[in-house]
């Protein structure tokens, strides 16, 4: 990994090593004894964070699993899970998508979250033992080295996480290869204006912020379609900036040879 990769990771890391720093601090702030105000949103930009799941799945999660939301859609209301089905959240922060999984899943299924972050799965873990969540692990790794076997898990999902990697393709490879044969992906992400250039892009938002390493339509086809994904559909649901736009990405994993 060069210097330049190896740094924005290292800001990534300290992002939301920070929200989850934050919404631990604020859901813990008392007065009297007794706490005031509950965790603060880490997020205030209505085109992320928790505004964009229902009130009837915020209602049902701890408040630090709501608060802890960094994304920028809802996976888990695309990725259509079935009861018994074992899912993957890629970057799974303060494990609001991962207990939402979790729920749709069933006890026969499971829902697994996979963060680099400490302090995310210290919240993450938290929040589980809140919810009384049985059929959830969290598991501490990369997105570009993900930390279980190959044909492990019939759905992987993701929400505005993909964008902060600084090597697309091998997430797009590993996620390719944990998942079983006719296995899918149902994510959300920030993807670009094929019109827009690298430094377009970089003029609009921040890498951490999740703007500025999108990628564009057509790359993000590209590098689908690269790792040997098939059935892919990339639709834009909301604007984030000039060009850029929060996206639903669908695509399957082949069930014939060479899967």
């Amino acid at each position: 990994m060069s210097e330049q990769s190896t740094d924005l990771r290292e800001s990534v890391r300290q992002r939301y090593a920070a929200a989850a720093l934050k919404v631990t601090a604020t859901g813990n702030a008392t007065e009297g004894g007794i706490g005031c105000c509950g965790p603060q949103p880490v997020e205030i930009d209505d085109n992320f964070g928790s505004t964009l799941y229902g009130a009837d799945e915020r209602d049902t999660l701890p408040a630090e699993a709501v608060a802890a939301s960094l994304g920028c859609g809802n996976p888990t209301a695309v990725a259509a899970l079935r009861e018994g089905e074992r899912v993957l959240d890629l970057g799974s922060g303060g494990g609001i998508d991962v207990l939402l999984s979790a729920r749709r899943v069933g006890p026969t299924g499971k829902a697994y979250g996979l963060d680099m972050t400490e302090e995310m799965l210290a919240l993450a873990l938290a929040n589980a033992e809140k919810a009384g969540a049985t059929n959830v692990e969290f598991l501490k790794g990369t997105i570009e080295a993900i930390p279980l076997p190959a044909d492990t898990v019939d759905v992987v999902i993701s929400n505005c996480v993909i964008n902060l990697s600084t090597d697309k393709s091998a997430v797009f490879a590993e996620t390719f290869r944990v998942l079983r044969p006719g296995g899918r992906m149902g994510i959300s992400d920030v993807v670009a204006d094929d019109t827009l250039t690298p430094g377009q892009r970089a003029e609009r938002g921040g890498y951490v912020g999740c703007i500025a390493g999108a990628l564009s339509f057509a790359e993000y086809r590209q590098g689908l379609e690269a790792a040997g994904f098939a059935d892919i559909e990339i639709t834009p649901t909301h604007s984030v900036a000039d060009g850029m736009h929060s996206a639903i990405v669908h695509a399957t994993k082949p069930t014939g040879p060479g899967a």
